[in-house]
């Protein structure tokens, strides 16, 4: 993450930002909800000296929401969500919050953005080179970005002097004696030791790989995939009259067509520049202690394109030729006698192709976008790959020996203490900014470590290449222990899970204790401490890993807990030292304080979930376990062996059918619905006209009304279920549901309302919060997690060397016509046993019936799907039997359901498009599934300084302050890059924003360069597939088409809906807007006839899911109407007009502004008809007599064009008067006077 923190701040350009405003959605992050509020599409109503906005949600779209057409016409109020506000019990204003925050943060940001100042690199034997750097940055950074850049790219062993001193690693350049500008810094080579060596010989390796996408296709070294620059490299300035704006014919409207390999594009000179054939260790290593003596560290062999042989001596002064042979060891020095430094500069010196090649190589590398090379923090597996041929590889070889060996791969055979470095990070000091930022970046680097060794520990435990602690027990109760973390897998280990639901509960707690892992992590306690913690799945099985609690392997586990309990509640403990500890992180997690009696029916009290164990580590330090019921369970689906009493079901979960028996008891409700069901609960009481009535009664005395207001505020608290009395704090018990557990009798009624707030809760979000969507979606989804289960344990049966005939035999009974019978063996190889069985019955098929897999058929897998779908998602799949039946009435396609299923359960197949309504061949080959991924789920770490500061600037904007919300993001943006590096889904979202801001601000350029990274930020670590990343190449269109880059604009338009018809398919709300976009800037490159295609298409599917009496329709209609009038058919162009002029005088009265346009637009298109069909009569009459002038078609105006793509877009610009102005900020006044009340609740 250092190099790549290092890597962008090499490339950053100082921009400056002119702000006129004048001119203008299964992870367990916490936040991420937070995040969807904030990335929120801006309509934006402009003055010239305010501005306001109104936000509303564009993506994913609700079809059913009627209310998003009143965008079209009123962007006049402004709404805020709760989480804009400051905290409760702060009577500031948010306004207030905004400029303290910029006013604190201000001298500590200060240093980030102004210390930049540019340096003269001096390598050795070479002319130096100035490079600009960061004040921030630490010389070891600095060392990162010279082994980066195109000169010095080829050495690793080196330090830095200044001044003839050697500068420390870890110092900050500010902080040097001497720095400045201009500054001369020297790179001096260093002596090379063993580890030196190897990664001098890794990074050489990556740097004659650079170019390969085989790292991304085989998920290793934080590679992945970037298709943006295939579409907008090359493109300055407007489009030529000359370029082919017609897409290919699979992404037109009507296509059935959905080809798998145009998503990923191949370049012209998409194969890498090849420097050497083999580059390899030699049989000859290590050296004899007699070389040792010598210096010689290693022996490397190399075979150049001229095909000579090499052979190499690794020392600790450098790399020289030897003489030695394959069958011969000489290691004198061989003609020509050179010794270099670096391994580049003596293959440069002894191959002339080589030197040609790697110069070459290093130019392309370098012309890349800093975001296309750098190596993410998390690594992203991709779902499809191009066939590669498998080459020679030493560093390979060597990274997967010491993976096997539980060793990190930069430590020298050192194995790291993962919870010291996690615990040691937590307890790093936070009191200044600096320090917050240091204990930041450090615990997001350590995590990110963690869950790299994780997935290979899990990867290796499940190739059973790890002994297991336990191998007399069967294999799904064994635990391992392998680099320091701890294994265990997803099973009911000794029926502990029982009580819960066996192996189900056991599979599903792994998941829900890494939700209250993450939920105590972003409290962030001081002094309570959680462990590191992974959940991987992989071919089919479940492995937990964790970080080792000192101590914890020297005694029973039921020796160890002194706080809660270990056998569901009959056995109870507590400690002061937990329920301190815990009871500040019970307001923020909303867990309320309760006491349940012990197996001496004693009451004990818990802050926590009774499961929830406190362990008191040999280092000292308190450590809970076992989280999963950190949040409240949901009510509406009920294990099997539980029991209610139907009178305490609410009304609204009885009409949907609720409860429902659940294979296990750990459905729990998400922290999005529990604050959004606190903010309706807390909302619908303040709206009471009781408050306005106290507020306003001016006559009462100043006592009465205290002694008023104070009855209310307790009657209120005491409505909404408050724990307090004087303000609104909402908690829920997590026992009171859970088996075993037992209250005393005193607690009875206070238990009761805890349950029925439970019960409200799951009403609540029955009726309120799970909108209305496409069946379709619901019906892919239920289908594609029900055949995720099964093939869970399908797989589990399946012996190692028969993996890809299991999975393509499983693929194609579940998306392919023909019947499936696995027709080969693995690599057609058969014992002699089998050989002479299968002359005796004459068919291999036969053979592989003995296998369990094999004899899976279409009709039983759907049948299993069928009863799963009933059983755990309680969803009715009728008439469903084959595949065909599910496309033809479902309106469903194959690939979409073939990349949700590989996503989720790890699948790599071959990129080719497959033909899937074959009846005569499978779908799927063995060859066709290229690998198996692990899919991983782990904490996520952030910067809390910069979290707070996007969250002011949200208010910011929302006040209508665009330039200091442009400011705070900025600053956000800074420290996000710094804790978490360059691709992170927070500094993604960062970009986004300010791309957005740019744009409303007119600075189209800003806003094209933050979008360009925002893409591919989310390419690198979301996919190139993601429904984020496809709604971000909309809006990169959008600004490019403003920015005049228009065939860019269209490229990336044909590109999002490319994507998005292969992972929605063409029935979806989505193209509605890509659709509509897409016809106007056709419309606007004066493609009529392919306009009218999108835009027929848009109409047809806003009808569909919007209505014929929408405004959006109505929309549609007119953008249709304008194209045929540049068409010059004035007949059509009145009859679509004449619609959406029905539909707004319909919906918002002739008196609209809308309606009054439409109303201009009929009679300009009426009097063009009619001088139309006057000329058509006098040329047909042949009377003489005056010519009659002819109509005049009009041409595509751009900025209308522009104007229409913002208002499709959600961004409205509309000049105020000085009277609305001053109207607006009485209002905004008024809203913060409310807000103050709210405040004091």
């Amino acid at each position: 993450m250092e190099k790549n923190n290092a890597l962008v701040e090499s490339q950053k350009k100082p921009t400056k930002c002119s702000i006129n405003n004048a001119d203008t959605v299964e992870n367990v992050d916490l936040t991420q909800q937070k995040n969807l509020d904030i990335e929120q599409t801006m309509e934006t109503v402009v003055s010239d000296n305010s501005i306001t906005t109104k936000t509303s949600i564009h993506w994913p779209e609700d079809p059913s929401v009627q209310a998003a057409d009143q965008s079209f016409l009123n962007a006049g109020h402004v709404q805020c969500q709760e989480n804009l506000y400051p905290p409760k019990g702060d009577s500031k204003t948010g306004l207030q919050h905004v400029l303290e925050m910029e006013t604190a943060l201000q001298h500590d940001l200060v240093d980030l953005q102004q210390t930049d100042f540019t340096v003269r690199i001096q390598p050795p034997g070479t002319e130096s080179f100035e490079l600009q750097v960061s004040g921030q940055m630490l010389v070891a950074e600095l060392c990162q970005v010279l082994m980066d850049h195109e000169l010095t790219c080829h050495r690793t062993c080196f330090s830095l002097q200044m001044g003839g001193f050697t500068l420390d690693s870890l110092t900050e350049l500010c902080s040097l004696q001497g720095i400045q500008d201009g500054a001369l810094i020297k790179v001096v080579e260093d002596s090379y030791s063993v580890r030196d060596a190897r990664l001098h010989l890794r990074h050489v390796r990556d740097l004659l790989r650079s170019l390969d996408p085989a790292d991304a296709y085989n998920g290793v070294n934080g590679s992945s995939l970037s298709y943006l620059t295939f579409y907008t490299r090359g493109e300055k300035g407007n489009i030529k009259e000359s370029v082919d704006c017609s897409p290919p014919e699979y992404i037109l409207p009507g296509s059935k067509d959905r080809p798998l390999t145009p998503l990923q594009p191949i370049t012209n000179d998409w194969k890498p520049l090849q420097c050497l054939r083999v580059l390899t260790m030699s049989s000859w290593n290590p050296p004899p202690g007699n070389r040792k003596m010598h210096g010689d560290l290693m022996y490397l062999n190399v075979l150049t394109m001229e095909d000579k042989e090499l052979n190499i001596t690794s020392s600790t002064r450098g790399f020289y030729l030897n003489q030695s042979t394959a069958f011969h060891f000489n290691p004198k020095p061989a003609v020509p006698k050179l010794l270099c430094h670096s391994l580049v500069e003596l293959l440069s010196q002894v191959s002339p192709a080589f030197r040609k090649n790697f110069s070459a190589l290093q130019k392309k590398r370098v012309q890349q976008h800093p975001y296309e090379r750098i190596t993410a923090p998390f690594q992203v597996f991709t779902w499809t790959a191009r066939h590669e041929d498998h080459t020679l590889d030493c560093i390979r070889v060597e990274e997967t020996h010491t993976s096997h060996m539980g060793q990190d791969e930069h430590t020298a055979g050192q194995s790291r203490d993962w919870n010291e470095e996690l615990q040691g990070s937590r307890e790093l000091s936070r009191n200044s900014y600096q320090e917050r930022l240091h204990r930041d970046r450090s615990l997001f680097k350590t995590n990110s470590d963690f869950v790299a060794a994780a997935t290979r520990g899990a990867v290796a435990v499940i190739d059973g290449n790890v002994m297991p602690l336990n191998p007399g027990e069967a294999p799904h109760m064994q635990m391992f222990i392998w680099n320091n973390l701890f294994f265990s897998l997803g099973f009911d280990i000794s029926e502990h899970y029982h009580p819960l639901g066996g192996n189900s509960a056991a599979h599903a707690a792994a998941v829900c204790d890494l939700r209250g892992a993450q939920a105590y992590a972003s409290v962030d306690t001081e002094g309570l401490y959680t462990l590191g913690t992974a959940v991987v799945d992989y071919r089919g099985i479940r492995v937990i890993a964790q970080t080792i609690v000192p101590g914890i392997l020297e005694k029973n586990e039921e020796q160890s807990v002194v706080y809660g309990s270990n056998d569901y509640g009959e056995t109870v403990f507590t400690h002061p030292r937990f329920l301190e500890l815990l009871d500040k992180t019970s307001k923020p997690l909303r867990l309320q304080r309760h006491q349940v009696l012990d197996h001496n029916n004693s009451p004990v009290e818990l802050c926590s979930g009774i499961e929830t164990k406190g362990i008191l580590g040999n280092d000292g330090r308190p450590y809970i376990l076992d989280l999963l019921r950190t949040f409240p369970p949901d009510l509406n689906f009920l294990f099997s062996e539980t029991k209610v009493r139907g009178e305490e079901v609410p009304k609204e979960c009885q009409s949907f059918g609720f409860p429902q028996r659940h294979p296990h008891s750990l459905a729990s409700l998400r922290p999005e619905l529990i604050e959004a069901f606190v903010q309706h609960r807390c909302g619908k009481q303040l709206s009471l006209n009781v408050w306005t009535q106290i507020t306003g009664d001016t006559a009462t005395a100043d006592a009465d009304m205290e002694f008023q207001r104070r009855n209310m505020i307790i009657k209120a608290c005491k409505a909404v279920g408050s724990v307090s009395d004087s303000y609104f704090d909402i908690r829920f018990n997590p026992d009171v549901c859970s088996p075993g557990v037992r209250f005393s009798s005193v607690c009875f009624e206070d238990v009761q309302g805890q349950r029925q707030l439970l019960w409200d809760a799951a009403a609540f979000l029955l009726s309120s919060q799970i909108p209305a969507v496409v069946s379709g979606a619901i019906f892919s989804e239920v289908i594609i997690r029900s055949a995720k289960h099964i093939f869970r344990t399908y797989l589990q049966d399946v012996e190692p060397a028969a993996f890809s005939a299991a999975v393509s035999h499983f693929l194609n009974c579940l998306l392919g016509s023909s019947p499936c019978f696995p027709d080969s063996c693995p690599d057609e190889l058969l014992s002699r046993r089998r050989s002479r069985r299968r002359r005796s019955h004459g068919s291999r098929a036969t053979l592989l019936t003995d296998n369990m897999w094999a004899r899976l058929t279409p009709g039983e897998l759907w049948g299993r799907i069928r009863t799963e779908a009933e059983d755990y998602y309680h969803y009715t799949l009728r008439c469903m039997s084959v595949i065909d039946e599910v496309i033809e009435k479902h309106n469903l396609q194959r690939i979409s359901l073939l990349r949700e299923m590989a996503i989720k359960t790890g699948i790599q197949v071959q990129l080719r498009d497959y033909v899937f309504e074959s009846r005569h061949r499978p779908v799927f080959g063995e060859e066709d599934v290229v690998n198996m991924f692990p899919v991983v789920k782990h904490l996520k770490p952030t910067s809390t300084d910069a979290t707070q500061l996007v969250q002011h600037a949200q208010v910011a904007v929302q006040q209508g302050l665009l330039k200091d919300g442009y400011e705070l993001i900025s600053q956000a943006l800074t420290l996000f890059s710094s804790v978490c590096g360059a691709l992170h889904e927070d500094v993604c979202m960062c970009l986004r924003l300010l791309g957005r801001l740019s744009y409303i601000l007119g600075q189209y350029a800003d806003a094209f360069s933050h979008q360009e990274k925002a893409v591919m930020c989310n390419e690198r670590i979301q996919g190139i597939d993601h429904p984020q990343t496809i709604q971000d190449y909309t809006y990169l269109a959008l600004y490019c088409f403003a920015g005049n880059n228009h065939s860019t604009s269209l490229q990336l338009l044909y590109r999002a809906r490319y994507l998005i018809l292969l992972v929605n398919g063409a029935d979806h709300p989505q193209i509605i807007l890509l659709d509509s976009m897409l016809g106007l800037v056709l419309h606007g490159l004066m493609e009529y006839e392919l306009s009218l295609k999108f835009l027929q298409n848009a109409l047809n599917l806003t009808s569909k899911y919007h209505g014929t009496a929408s405004l959006k329709h109505a929309h549609s209609h007119h953008l249709l109407a304008t194209v045929y009038e540049s068409k010059g058919e004035f007949r059509s162009a009145l009859q679509h007009e004449k619609e959406a002029y029905s539909i707004y005088k319909s919906q918002v009265g002739v008196n609209h502004d809308r309606t009054k346009e439409s109303s201009e637009y009929l009679q300009r298109l009426t009097q063009q008809a009619v001088m139309l069909q006057k000329a058509i009569n006098h040329i047909y009459s042949n009377t003489p007599g005056a010519s009659i002038p002819p109509p005049k078609f009009s041409t595509p105006n751009l900025l209308t064009i522009l104007q229409q793509l913002n208002l499709i877009c959600g961004i409205i610009l509309i000049p105020l008067s000085a009277k609305e102005v001053a109207d607006l900020k009485t209002e905004l006044k008024g809203k913060e006077k409310v807000e103050e009340l709210k405040n004091q609740l």
